[in-house]
């Protein structure tokens, strides 16, 4: 075990054939942290090596040193709290470095049973999947209130059209992840990574899938929802967001189509009491025609222009990418001693 800064560059053990690594976001999860980890498997199917790593986000309490007591093979800290995202993303990156071939991610509150890790890198190993989404039984939560269960629904409708996947649960944080996928993945969101690293994927063209899993009884209330009307505020915000980052022209043209089409009606209808003789008490329908119209051409001008920033973007992901994967490869060479890894 060994716990470090993410700046430092730990000497790494030798790559096995096949390395899976469960990482597990923390903030004070000193009450829950040695249940989870306790159900973490050791083994799973088709892997040489399986281990934990723990991201420490700034928790006050005695989070890592549970971390340790309980045989995590890797703490990665945060000096302060910089939030579930910012987390999770430390973690893929600490993963990478270290050689992960497959990445689970779980919670430290024991919601997810961890007998299901098999299940989810199963079509990863298989070649089928790039991320897979554990599916829960929303419905049958009974923690989950009736408000909630239906807003999880329609929230993973949302994210299914906006993404062009099938995943049927996409606040769930239980998924598995292959190398190559972590290594495109780019959260902006501060709040949370769960809908932003959907929509991404399916938007960069990643095969992602649902598969069902089992959940444990409820250990604590959830600290990422603190009231569904900020839940869902948030959420919105991020589907809206990733939508206008991944498909910046269909966005501006949509709102630039709306308002010069509402303009469009508006002067139609000033040309109708114009003809029919009465145009004289109807003069503000031409100002806000124009107003609209013009604001409507605008929107099309800012349309093609974040279409050109979306192409420099897609070119900067291609470059990190390419350089994330060169790394990978050099830390491997590191790693092996100079043999092929």
């Amino acid at each position: 075990m060994m716990v470090d800064a993410w700046s430092d560059s730990p000497q790494f053990a030798s790559k096995l054939l096949s390395k899976l690594i469960i990482q597990i976001p923390c903030y004070n999860e000193a009450a829950t942290l040695a249940i989870a980890l306790n159900d973490l498997p050791r083994t799973v199917t088709g892997f040489d090596s399986v281990e934990w790593l723990v991201i420490d986000d700034g928790s006050s309490d005695e989070t890592v040193r549970v971390a340790e007591e309980n045989g995590v093979d890797h703490i990665v800290r945060h000096t302060s709290n910089r939030g579930l995202a910012h987390a999770f993303m430390t973690g893929i990156e600490a993963c990478l470095a270290r050689g992960a071939d497959v990445i689970v991610n779980t919670d430290a509150d024991n919601q997810y049973q961890a007998a299901d890790v098999p299940a989810l890198t199963k079509p990863v190993l298989e070649g089928r999947a790039d991320m897979v989404i554990g599916a829960r039984p929303i419905l049958e939560i009974e923690h989950f209130s009736l408000i909630k269960k239906l807003l999880q629904k329609i929230g993973s409708w949302v994210v299914r059209v906006t993404s062009g996947t099938d995943v049927q649960d996409a606040p769930s944080g239980f998924r598995a992840i292959s190398r190559n996928a972590a290594q495109r993945l780019i959260v902006f969101n501060n709040y949370t990574y769960t809908l932003e690293t959907i929509i991404q994927a399916g938007r960069k063209n990643m095969r992602v899938i649902s598969v069902p899993i089992r959940v444990n009884a409820d250990l604590r209330p959830s600290k990422l929802v603190k009231s569904i009307p900020s839940y869902l505020k948030r959420s919105i915000f991020t589907i809206v967001r990733i939508f206008v980052i991944y498909q910046p022209a269909r966005f501006f043209g949509t709102v630039a189509a709306g308002l010069f089409g509402l303009g469009f009606l508006v002067g139609l209808r000033f040309l109708y009491y114009y003809l029919t003789g009465t145009g004289s008490g109807h003069i503000q329908s031409v100002i806000l025609a124009g107003v609209l119209m013009s604001m409507g051409f605008q929107s099309l001008l800012v349309a093609f222009l974040a279409d050109v920033i979306a192409a420099n973007r897609k070119l900067l992901e291609d470059i990190r990418y390419t350089q994330r994967s060169m790394q990978g490869e050099a830390d491997n060479y590191a790693r092996t001693g100079g043999k092929a890894g």
